[in-house]
């Protein structure tokens, strides 16, 4: 299993590399297209587009494993041992498969849309034409790579407490 959680690990640390630079260019278009209407009088015009199409989902999916992992999601933490007593680690697994189904939904469908997209050489037309697959591409990424993780903490080792976040 250690060959798996070091894959794991990489993929969710490169997903969430590209996702926090997604943040750092929507800051830096947006704080460009300002400066230029500002001090020229003219919009950056692909920033909205290239923001909304692209960038938000990478920023929102991209990073969800990763979060996870380290433990900084938003969660409503449960005492699992006062409630369920020896059965605790029985429920914990339920609830990761769950949430590990829920997220293989969610990539499946998209992962869809996203094929299709690139399939159909689909495009939205708005001041340059964006292809859209690429455009749908980091939401079944990110959720899919979620699943993994999910399903990797279902096992033993996966159940192991791992460390604090540095």
């Amino acid at each position: 299993m250690r060959p798996v959680e070091t894959v794991l690990r990489r993929v969710e640390d490169v997903l969430h590399i590209l996702g926090c630079a997604a943040l750092v260019v929507i800051a830096v278009l947006i704080n460009l297209d300002i400066l230029l209407r500002v001090l020229l009088g003219r919009a950056l015009e692909m920033q909205f587009e290239l923001t909304e199409f692209y960038l938000m989902p990478a920023l929102a999916t991209l990073s969800l494993a990763w979060v996870y992992r380290q433990g900084g999601h938003l969660a409503l933490e449960v005492d699992l041992s006062r409630i369920f007593g020896s059965a605790r680690d029985i429920v914990r697994r339920l609830v990761q498969a769950l949430a590990a189904a829920f997220f293989l939904i969610v990539c499946y469908v998209s992962g869809k849309y996203c094929l299709n997209a690139f399939l159909n050489d689909d495009v939205n037309f708005g001041v340059y034409d964006w292809p859209l697959g690429w455009s749908y591409l980091p939401v079944p990424l990110g959720t899919g790579v979620l699943a993994l993780r999910l399903m990797h903490d279902m096992t033993r080792r996966g159940a192991e407490k791992r460390p604090e976040p540095t």
